[in-house]
């Protein structure tokens, strides 16, 4: 825009009409976010697993050999999961929409030649606006006018240090970007860009980029379900083999086999893998962790890695003062952010300004030059200004200096990005000071005095060489160090010069208080933390020794482009630190991990954050100082953004795969029994030993409500010390399948046992037994799966009370099944006497002595061993 066009438009705003006009062109200043799945879609979603597809053909094949009743209720189990499944998920986007509807950002534009408030969404292209200290910048805007302007840009860059802006600037310092906030100054710009054409708009397209994946149990699930469709189709085929070497009708053969084969899917296991997350999920949102998808939580606790942003996710993203220097005495400061609850102190005793004429100096100092100020609403403090001016305002309050006089201030010369430093003239009682603050070196360099405690002297050699010592000592840590300093002067004396040296301050971004011992925790259960941040490389291996992350290899940006892929991924399999990075060198950085072979979970809150936080296997966003764009990528929400929250979802995760695990091998070994039992008795020309019915009655009404109790079973005591689990291990696996068989041949044999010793009293009579037997078998075997390494005595007999609970409901409802007579009817059964019963409990005894026995040994040389070693 040409100047005289521009100075006219600038003064007045755009016009009604020249808004409309633009807007039919460049649209709403609003990211394009992709449309909320409806409820058809998240419904779908159900019927998408492999298991379930094979429980729908397997309700087929029953309704083509006419058992409605079986192909009714596996049609049911399918219901039932798909609306377990479908309430979490729909849940899940309705909290979303509630989080994104909290966001509803204001603008202050010229417009007609007035000021308006207006929703920041109907902002275009040429629109001027007023951006006030602490307001979010609306769109991408070039600065008019301005002075001393600073932004906070993390939310893009990851960088917490706000960085300088200038009016009529070429370059990045004469923008500012949608999304970030102006924290000092007050700016007019224009609006150059909008929506999805600013940075943040090409972020959030870089994150539409990243396709969808897969969860880990999704992929263990699946390969499962291939595992089970496999067996269940060689089961089939030996049977129809078998029957016509026995020479039975093919036809008959054919359908038995079809039979057997729907015999052997678990036609709860659907059901119940989704009650169980649906459980960890709704545990984990009363923990303040919102789970977008059921089985993100599951998939968190397969992590291997985690990679971390920085600014507001390690630390609280509000800087404080930590220490304070001076020439013959040293202060440490307590409290963080801008709480001025904490207290300075020295040698351990805390110190105030009426007690310490140095500190009380640097206190005024800190007070009088500045913008910044402290605001107390409904118990909670607010700093309104730049992050270092606002550490200055807590650390005078935490000194207890007293406040400055209204009225004192008598000129200010401003900071610039030149000069380094900014001073004020301000009356001091009856006294009128000039008061000076800036970057160590340039402040030093105008002083001839030093301020000790006996008062001020002339600035030595010695005394210059011990600033120098101090400041770069606390640069090292990581420290953002400003130095302060006075003297006395006239009414207009505002040169900078002369100054006594007062002391220095070094602040930082604190680390969150919870991170520590997270990191602890997760380092306990083999999981490597990895920092990435737009820092620089000094306060990046700062907090990374603070934090209890050591002092890993640093790599900054500019080294992850001179890298190739392999290389990268070299370099990740050691401990290393990132600083100075991009967006896409976090997406970079979470590819190579996957390609080395890790579960990655990657945390981060800002816009910058949102491609790698989908491309993770698990994206965990930030959901109080999370972006709309970072939450809309990840997979599981923070609600209270504690990091700590993090490792308790991986316990979580762990206590889940480990239940999935178990009830498993607890379903399959049950139906695994009634297969075998089957077979056998086919192979031998028996009548039938269950009734199709039975069989449902079984695997359906018993095997999963115990099988849900089983998934309610708590987190082991070795749970969070053990490795991550490697990204392709199986639900079952050898010692999976071996387990199955040794439980479903004792099972099967000891069933057709009790079949044909009953069998001269009557096929009812036999096959009640037969049935009955089956089903206390699966019920008591159920103990034996509440731990694959433990004995229930070590875990304890009731310590998981719903397992007991359901264990008692299932033999209640098996009882009625004998002696009810409606049941007696539907499952054609009989009465059984107590001695029946008897002999049923005798044969079950060993399902549960024999794995007591057996792991308590290995516990027992387990821990014999340990102490050896």
């Amino acid at each position: 825009m040409h100047d005289t066009q521009a100075s006219a438009q600038h003064a007045n705003g755009l016009t009604s009409d020249q808004i409309d006009a633009l807007r039919q062109i460049h649209g709403w200043n609003e990211l394009p976010r992709q449309k909320p799945p409806g409820w058809p879609t998240v419904l779908l979603r159900q019927f998408t697993s492999m298991l379930v597809l094979i429980l729908a053909a397997a309700a087929l094949i029953a309704l083509a050999l006419g058992e409605q009743i079986d192909a009714l209720a596996i049609a049911l189990v399918l219901l039932l999961n798909a609306a377990l499944g479908f309430g979490q998920e729909w849940r899940a986007e309705t909290a979303l929409d509630a989080l994104r509807s909290m966001l509803t950002p204001h603008a202050i534009a010229v417009r007609d030649g007035r000021e308006v408030d207006i929703l920041a969404r109907e902002l275009v292209p040429g629109d001027v606006v007023i951006i006030s200290p602490g307001a979010a910048v609306p769109a991408d805007l070039h600065i008019l006018s301005g002075t001393e302007l600073r932004a906070d840009e993390s939310v893009l860059t990851g960088e917490s240090v706000p960085v300088d802006k200038t009016e009529g600037g070429d370059d990045e310092t004469g923008q500012l970007f949608a999304g970030t906030a102006l924290v000092e100054g007050r700016a007019l710009g224009v609006v150059e860009q909008i929506g999805h054409n600013t940075r943040f708009g090409h972020i959030a397209k870089l994150t539409g980029t990243v396709g969808e994946k897969k969860t880990n149990l999704q992929m263990r699930l699946g390969q499962l379900a291939q595992q089970i469709g496999i067996a269940a189709i060689a089961v089939a085929a030996i049977i129809v083999g078998i029957g016509l070497i026995a020479g039975r009708p093919l036809f008959e053969m054919f359908m038995t086999g079809l039979s057997l084969a729907v015999a052997m899917v678990p036609e709860g296991l659907p059901a119940v893998v989704t009650i169980t997350l649906a459980i960890g999920a709704s545990a984990m949102a009363r923990k303040k962790a919102l789970a977008r998808r059921l089985q993100a939580v599951e998939t968190l606790g397969a992590a291997s890695v985690i990679c971390t942003d920085k600014t507001g996710t390690l630390t609280e993203n509000q800087m404080t003062a930590t220490h304070v220097w001076t020439v013959d005495r040293s202060y440490d400061v307590t409290g963080e952010g801008y709480d001025p609850t904490g207290h300075i102190e020295t040698d351990g005793v805390p110190v105030r300004a009426v007690h310490d004429a140095v500190l009380a100096d640097i206190l005024k100092a800190s007070l009088t030059c500045t913008h910044a100020s402290l605001q107390n609403e409904d118990g909670h403090w607010h700093m309104i200004g730049a992050p270092t001016e606002g550490a200055l305002v807590t650390l005078a309050f935490k000194g207890w200096a007293p406040p400055v006089a209204q009225g004192s201030l008598i000129s200010e010369t401003p900071f610039t990005s030149e000069r380094k430093r900014m001073s004020v003239l301000a009356r001091d009682g009856n006294d009128v000071r000039l008061f000076v603050k800036g970057a160590p070196e340039v402040v030093q360099a105008r002083c001839t005095h030093i301020m000790t405690q006996s008062g001020p002297r002339q600035l030595a050699p010695a005394d210059a060489a011990l600033i120098t010592q101090a400041y770069q000592s606390m640069a090292q840590d990581g420290l953002r160090v400003l130095s302060l300093a006075l003297r006395d002067a006239g009414q207009h004396d505002t040169e900078e010069a002369r100054l006594t040296f007062l002391g220095l301050v070094g602040m930082i971004d604190p680390p969150r208080a919870e991170i520590r011992p997270a990191l602890r925790l997760a380092r306990a259960a083999g999981i490597r933390v990895i920092m990435i941040t737009g820092d620089g490389a000094i306060t990046a291996a700062a907090i990374a020794n603070q934090i209890g992350l050591g002092k890993p290899d640093l790599i900054e940006g500019r080294d992850i482009d001179a890298m190739d892929a392999e290389t990268l991924a070299a370099r990740l399999r050691g401990d290393v630190l990132f600083a100075r990075t991009r967006p896409e060198h976090k997406l970079r950085i979470v590819k190579a991990l996957q390609a080395n072979g890790q579960i990655v979970a990657m945390t981060g809150d800002g816009v910058n954050d949102a491609p790698a936080l989908k491309q993770a296997n698990i994206g965990v966003a930030m959901g109080v100082r999370g972006t709309e764009v970072s939450k809309s990528a990840a997979d599981l929400i923070l609600l209270d953004d504690d990091f700590s929250t993090i490792v308790n979802a991986i316990g979580e995760g762990r206590r889940q795969f480990d239940n999935v695990r178990k009830f498993v091998r607890y379903l399959l070994s049950s139906n695994a029994g009634e297969v075998f039992a089957i077979m056998v008795n086919l192979m031998i020309g028996g009548p039938l030993i269950f009734l199709a019915t039975q069989i449902l009655w079984m695997n359906l009404i018993t095997d999963s409500v115990t099988a849900v109790a089983l998934g309610l079973e708590k987190e082991e005591p070795d749970q969070m010390q053990r490795p991550p689990r490697k990204p392709n291990e199986a639900i079952l696996g050898r010692s999976g399948f071996a387990l199955i068989a040794v439980f479903g041949i004792y099972t099967a044999s000891a069933s057709l046992w009790v079949f044909y010793t009953f069998m001269p009293l009557g096929v009812d009579l036999a096959r009640t037994a037969a049935f009955t037997a089956m089903l206390i078998f699966e019920k008591v075997s159920v103990f034996a799966f509440r731990s694959l390494h433990r004995p229930v005595s070590a875990i304890g007999w009731f310590s998981n009370p719903v397992l007991v609970l359901a264990f008692s409901v299932s033999v209640g409802l098996q009882v009625l099944a004998v002696y009810w007579p409606p049941l007696q009817h539907l499952l054609r059964t009989v009465p059984l006497s107590p001695g029946h019963w008897w002999t049923i409990c005798l044969l079950a005894a060993p399902l549960i002595i024999l794995p007591e026995l057996i792991k308590g040994i290995v516990m027992w040389r387990t821990s014999n061993q340990g102490v050896q070693a």
